[in-house]
Order: C-alpha cells, then sequence, then structure tokens
C-alpha cells in the first residue's frame, strides 16, 4: 500500500497548509508516538509519553505548533510505507535526478536490555536518510513549540548537536551534517549520492539522560533493531486466515498504543483531530477508557498475544474501589496512562486547530461521566483472558465478584451511554446489555472453575436485566430495538446485540433491528453512531460515520449468516483505510479520514470482524 504527494516548497505547504489526517503514517517506542506526513514531515509528537504536552503540533496548528521537516529539496513525488510486519516507516522521494528515503523509527529498550538502565528515559527518535540511486539534495528544518507551542526556548549550538532548551523540557538534535540556527529553529541542506546516508536523532533530555552521538552504524544497528523488535513481537500471532496483512497491521498498531511502563493502552495518540472539519466534537483521546482498552485485549487475544492483557490486569488492579468510590463507581470511564483520575479539561486558544478546527481541547472532563457498559466491557476481555490466557488469582476473582455486585445493584441508573453525550443521562439499552454481559460472564467464569459466587442473586439479576431489555427496549412501532427505554431512535451501539451473545444472531427480532439499521444508519457499508437530527446530543454540528460501527456492522451480517453482504461490507471498509492499512476514528462524506489518528476501537474492530468472518468463510 502506498501513497503520493508532492512535496511543495517550505516553509509551510504552499497553499496546502495542512495535510489530511489520513496522509500520515505512526511511529513509537511503547511510550509516545510521533505521525510522519507523506512530504517527510513530523506533524505530532509529544516526547515521553502520550499525554505529555506537544513538541511538534502543526497538525493542530500549522504555523504555531511546530515541527521537524525533512525531504528531499526540490519538487518530486513521494510514497510512503512501513518496513514489513513492523513499525519502522518509510518515506520514498522520487526525482528526475534520483531516489531517496527517510527511515523513521523510536528504538524499543525492553526490561532485560543491558542498555535499560541508562537508557530507558532517553526516548530517541531517529531520522536516517538514505540516497538510494542518482543524486538528491535534502533539507531539514526542526522547529520544536513547547508546552504546545505557548513556552519560549533558546538555542545552543554544540560541535554535532543542537539543544533546544524551554523552562520545561530540553531536546538535543544530533545530526551526521552541520546545521545553522537561529533563536527558534535549526536547520540544514545537504546533498547526497547513491549509498550515502545522513542521520538525524532527537533526544529527550532530563537530569539522567545527556546528550550522546548517533553516528551511521549506531542508527543502522538501532534500526535492525527496532525492526527484530515488531517482528519478534508478530511472530507471536497465530492469525493465518484471510485479510492477514489488515488484520496484522490492526494489531501492530494497537501495540504501539500500549504505555509499557503500566500496561494502559490509549484510544488514540492524538488529540482534537475533528470529527468535522470546522466543528466543534474534537476531543483529548490519549488517555486509557476503560471500554476502549478491553476490547483491545479482547481484540489480541483473539490473535493470541497474552502479554498484554496481563499488563492491562496489572493496571487495573490498582484502579478498582470497590469501597469508597465515587459515584460513577468502583471503576472511572477513563484514566492517565499512569493511573491518574483527574484529567482536567482545558482549551488552548492560541492554536487554532487542525484546518480550522477549534477549540484544540486537553484533558477530557467525560472522565466524570457515569458509563455502566464499561463493565459489561471489561467483565467479557477478563473471561477471555480466564479461558484462553491465565487463570485469574483468587484476589483478581474477588475484585470481579465485587464489580459484579455492584453492578447488580446499579445497573438501572441512567448514564451517558458509550457515546459520552453532553445531553444529559438516559437509561440507554447498550448500557443494560453491558450490564447483562458483566453478569453473565461472571457467571460463566463461576461455573466452568468452580468459583465462589453469589450466583442466585446473579442470577436474578441477569434475568431482570434481559426481561427489562426485552420489554423496554424493544418499539412495536419501529420493530426494533432502540436506543434508550421509550425512545423510538435507533442506535449502532445494539449491533452488539449478538456479538455479546445477547440475543441469538438470527433472531426475528434481530434480524428486524438489523435491518432496520441497514436501511436507516448504513450507508454503503458505512454506519452513522445514530441519527442526530431525531436524537440531539448536546453538541452543535455534524459527524461522519463511525468505522467501529461498520465493522460490528460486517460481523453481525456474518453471524446472521448473510456473508455475501458481510463481505462486500469488509472489503469496502478496506478502501477506506490510508495508504498504510490506518484508520481514523471516522470516515467523513466523501471518504475522507476525520477524527482522531489512528484509532484503537476501529483497528480492534477490523480484527474481530475479519477473525469471524474468516472462520464463517471457511
Amino acid at each position: 500500500m502506498t501513497s503520493e504527494a508532492y512535496v511543495t516548497e517550505r516553509p509551510g505547504r504552499g497553499e496546502q497548509r495542512y495535510l489530511p489526517i489520513a496522509e500520515h503514517g505512526l511511529i513509537g517506542d511503547l511510550r509516545s508516538t510521533a505521525l510522519v506526513g507523506t512530504d517527510g514531515t513530523i506533524d505530532w509528537y509529544c516526547p515521553g509519553r502520550f499525554d505529555a504536552p506537544s513538541v511538534f503540533a502543526s497538525v493542530l496548528d500549522a504555523d504555531r505548533g511546530g515541527s521537524f521537516q525533512l525531504a528531499a529539496d526540490l519538487p518530486c513525488r513521494t510514497k510512503q510505507f512501513y518496513f514489513p510486519d513492523t513499525n519502522v516507516l518509510i518515506t520514498r522521494f522520487f526525482a528526475e535526478d534520483g531516489v531517496g528515503e527517510v527511515q523513521d523509527f523510536m528504538p524499543i529498550v525492553e526490561h532485560g536490555d543491558a542498555r535499560h538502565a541508562v537508557e530507558a528515559d532517553r526516548h530517541r527518535l531517529i531520522r536516517r536518510v538514505v540516497c538510494v540511486r542518482g543524486t538528491l539534495p535534502f533539507r531539514a528544518r526542526v522547529a520544536p513549540r513547547f508546552e504546545y507551542g505557548t513556552q519560549p526556548h533558546i538555542v545552543h549550538v554544540e560541535p554535532g548537536q543542537v539543544v533546544f532548551e524551554s523552562p520545561s523540557l530540553s531536546l538535543a538534535l544530533i545530526s551526521s551534517t552541520p546545521f545553522e540556527c537561529d533563536d527558534r529553529d535549526a536547520w540544514s541542506r545537504f546533498k547526497l549520492s547513491e549509498g550515502e546516508s545522513a542521520v538525524f536523532a532527537l533526544d529527550r533530555l532530563d537530569d539522567d539522560v545527556f546528550p550522546r552521538s548517533c553516528p551511521q552504524r549506531e542508527a543502522h544497528d538501532e534500526l535492525n533493531a527496532t525492526v527484530r523488535f515488531w517482528r519478534r513481537w508478530l511472530a507471536a500471532s497465530r492469525y493465518r486466515g484471510r485479510w492477514r496483512e489488515m488484520v496484522h497491521r490492526s494489531a501492530l498498531t494497537l501495540k504501539l498504543l500500549t504505555y509499557a511502563p503500566t500496561g494502559a493502552i490509549v484510544a488514540a495518540p492524538t488529540t482534537s483531530l475533528p470529527e468535522q472539519i470546522g466543528g466543534e466534537r474534537n476531543w483529548d483521546y490519549r488517555y486509557v477508557w476503560i471500554r476502549d482498552a478491553a476490547f483491545c485485549v479482547y481484540a489480541l487475544l483473539r490473535l493470541g498475544f497474552t502479554q498484554e492483557a496481563e499488563s492491562f490486569m496489572h493496571f487495573l488492579s490498582d484502579r478498582v474501589q470497590l469501597e469508597g468510590h465515587g459515584p460513577s463507581g468502583p471503576l472511572q470511564i477513563m484514566y492517565g496512562i499512569d493511573g491518574r483520575r483527574d484529567l482536567p479539561e482545558r482549551e488552548l486558544g492560541h492554536l487554532e486547530g487542525h484546518l480550522g478546527s477549534a477549540p484544540v481541547r486537553v484533558g477530557n472532563s467525560a472522565v466524570y461521566q457515569l458509563q455502566l457498559d464499561i463493565y459489561g466491557a471489561l467483565l467479557d476481555s477478563l473471561y477471555l483472558y480466564d479461558k484462553w490466557g491465565q487463570p485469574l488469582s483468587s484476589d483478581n476473582w474477588e475484585t470481579v465478584s465485587g464489580l459484579v455486585d455492584w453492578v447488580c445493584e446499579n445497573w438501572d441508573q441512567p448514564d451517558e451511554g458509550i457515546w459520552e453525550t453532553r445531553g444529559g443521562r438516559k437509561p440507554f439499552i447498550y448500557s443494560h446489555l453491558m450490564c447483562w454481559v458483566a453478569i453473565e460472564r461472571a457467571m460463566r467464569m463461576a461455573v466452568r472453575r468452580g468459583l465462589p459466587a453469589d450466583m442466585a442473586r446473579w442470577g436474578r439479576a441477569r434475568d431482570t436485566v434481559y426481561r427489562r431489555i426485552m420489554d423496554r427496549g424493544w418499539s412495536r412501532e419501529r420493530s426494533a430495538f432502540v436506543q434508550y427505554e421509550g425512545a423510538d431512535v435507533l442506535d449502532a451501539s445494539l449491533l452488539m446485540m449478538p456479538l455479546g451473545k445477547f440475543v441469538s444472531p438470527t433472531d426475528p427480532k434481530w434480524l428486524s433491528t438489523l435491518d432496520a439499521l441497514g436501511q436507516e444508519l448504513v450507508s454503503d457499508s458505512l454506519v452513522y453512531r445514530y441519527d442526530l437530527h431525531a436524537h440531539p446530543d448536546g453538541l452543535r454540528g455534524e459527524e461522519g460515520t463511525f468505522s467501529i460501527c461498520s465493522f460490528w456492522y460486517v460481523e453481525s451480517l456474518t453471524r446472521a449468516g448473510r456473508l455475501d453482504e458481510a463481505r462486500l461490507a469488509f472489503e469496502k471498509m478496506l478502501t477506506y483505510a490510508n495508504h498504510l492499512g490506518l484508520y481514523a476514528e471516522e470516515i467523513g462524506p466523501t471518504g475522507e479520514q476525520i477524527g482522531n489518528f489512528p484509532q484503537a476501537f476501529t483497528h480492534l474492530a477490523l480484527i474481530s470482524a475479519a477473525f469471524n468472518l474468516d472462520r464463517a468463510l471457511g
């Protein structure tokens, strides 16, 4: 998979100040990530950790955000791809006089590695430029803007390196080519002939991490080590079915969204990429949604990756508060990657937003919402971990029992629901559904392993939830299950009904619902979450189709036995991926990717849909 772009003169991108969201690839070191545009520019980077303040954020403000440009210094075509089976990104430049490429990666220092004690906090970003044919001139410009572009900095020039120093953070640029500097930026122009290369390494400095060189040989060795890491990790996959390349790319992407020090899995590595260009639906997704992370664990377990599930279990063990918890219950809907509970939301008014889509937000006030469905997502994943990974420990079972007891008492509370609406709490059917899943999966574990449980109480609660959904969630007028009790609005989240084993995929009521969803919310395989006009959610503007819902639709068709429809819808969805196989949160009206990018929700749903469709096709 490749994509073409045309490199324009810098600074800026000429009239095209912003690359489309989909015109980026992602690299990372299991602590933070960077977005690299098809023109060779790093448009987003938060050194050290996903939720750190950005130093490059030109994807959110082309003028004030900061960037790291590296490209051929003449008009040319570009193509971008991943080194096979890795997260090493290669951007190629094609011109009349030659061909060159930039190899972008972030080395990963693992526990047990001899370098771990001294290098674990370095967080190095390496850009290796190689001329593979002819002769090409290149240019580089490093323009950091600290603390989302709010902090001033100074520049120190030293032999072989440039240090950018701000009050909160310092970065060292180590280069094999000479740089010129002013009081904010550094730049270089150089020419390479066939076989020659240049290296740029950007280090995050602190009291324990000092600048060090990155000679050509070391950069080459680091590249090979990074390739080996990703290939070794991917080799654990047991998936051998159709669409293997897309499934494995999704798995590699989910792994990139893992914060190794704690086992946290972020929903996306970016903030405020808009759900509608020019709209206000711009959110910070660099945190751990219990729902998203639990679904990620489910998808990775499907492929045979158990370590991620174990790490997430450790993350959760310190988060659950069975006693003395707040109004949202024993779990919050989200946490910081270090487990912190407070994520205050604020707007960065000095940044214009992607293509003028303001506001830019950091933090997320949805942390205080009640979303009961998280308990079902979590318990479903724990059930599979207990079945396919490691049996839950006695302490973990006590935690599970406490969660289920709380769900039995609180499942019928109105909440904000899976879509985090800001229009008031309602008795959402999806929330009821996932509470049923939570209780039912815990009962399965108790029976299968003979674990102690108040089965009579749990069984009564489970059955009460089931009857409530069947009674108040079913609309005779619509001949379909609806969004919340008493409503006549459809909601794509209910595609989880057969996926969660609440209802048979061929039950007449479900098939009627599936047809209704297909008629009202599906557009050429793409699925809207709900009808915004029929059910305002407290926010202005429109949104695109939700890609997780589109893959849920594929899986629902599969389970209903409508395999031709399912396969066609799946193949259509694959055409909306970007050139690297990556997806944002949503698809816009003309097929463009919108929303935070790449989105864990979308990739985990792709894995599940591919797994089940491939198995059904035989």
